[in-house]
């Protein structure tokens, strides 16, 4: 093929990516969680992983643009590709400008550094969580091998429970699992919750892959929420079904915080049991939420 044809025909008669299902789903989900209220300015990030076999048939991703540096050793994701959302963006823009504000890379054989293959066209660059992205991808890909996706985002009724409510994992799954039937049947094994720590550096990432080795989600005290999962929609379902739970609990703090009534620890064991599930026992039995009344 000559230059010329190169130049009219960059993509070498193959689709581009931008019209890949990957890239619809990442400016779907984008714009889904900016209209949420959860990702605000610039804030939350999201990594898809991507196989070989799903990136090869599209003809604009097989030269590198530019490498990366990454401040983590990547070594065992190495050759792993990844869309990733970029660093400085506003979520409420990628659904028009994907391939300014998210990135196809994949990580390179030194580990420390990633191939920029498509995005990032004004010379942007990867969400600077990106390398807690990818420690919990290793941590989770230990544990489910077809772990997908990580999503960082900041829903706003977890974050207020974050300053009203013991840090202590037992009691903040026992609040969640209590708000709604749904909440033990999506995330069995409850939450996992980090003391305050500085976003943005590899010991939150550190800490934040050690509690995904028992959990898919993790709360990052008065900032937001990690979650983890094997499709886009399954893990903001998650993230989801967290917030909701939290959101009930904030509503019935405004009304008084009394509760009357409770689904109970038998409740729970019976919806487990139903559904198959396997819920975590250190948080099965508990204290009620009930008061009992003054005699």
């Amino acid at each position: 093929m000559t230059g010329k044809n190169d130049f009219l025909n960059p993509t070498g008669g193959r689709e581009a990516f931008v019209e890949s299902p990957y890239v619809t789903e990442m400016r779907k989900i984008t714009m889904r969680l900016y209209e949420h209220g959860w990702d605000e300015r610039n804030g939350g990030n999201v990594s898809l992983r991507l196989t070989e076999q799903e990136v090869a048939n599209y003809g604009d991703v097989h030269d590198v643009k530019r490498n990366i540096p990454i401040d983590f050793d990547a070594s065992k994701l190495k050759g792993v590709y990844f869309l990733v959302t970029g660093t400085g963006r506003y979520f409420k823009n990628v659904y028009d400008f994907p391939e300014r504000d998210t990135g196809l890379v994949q990580i390179a054989e030194d580990g420390h550094s990633a191939n920029l293959l498509w995005g990032f066209n004004d010379g942007g660059l990867p969400t600077s969580e990106f390398p807690s992205h990818l420690m919990t991808h290793i941590q989770r890909l230990t544990i489910d091998p077809n772990q997908r996706v990580v999503m960082h985002c900041h829903p706003t009724n977890v974050i207020a429970m974050s300053f009203t409510v013991p840090l202590e994992e037992k009691k903040w799954s026992r609040i969640l699992w209590k708000m709604q039937a749904e909440s033990i049947v999506v995330f069995p094994e409850g939450v996992g919750l980090l003391p305050y720590m500085t976003p943005g550096t590899n010991e939150i990432g550190e800490a934040t892959a050690k509690k995904m080795a028992d959990y898919r989600i993790v709360v990052w005290p008065h900032h937001g929420i990690f979650g983890a999962g094997d499709s886009i929609d399954e893990t903001f379902g998650l993230i989801e079904t967290v917030e909701k739970a939290a959101q009930i609990y904030t509503t019935i703090q405004s009304q008084g915080g009394e509760c009357l009534a409770e689904i109970s620890d038998e409740d729970l064991a019976h919806l487990a049991s139903r559904f198959d599930l396997t819920p975590n026992p250190k948080f099965l039995t508990g204290a009620s939420m009930v008061k009992e009344p003054n005699k």
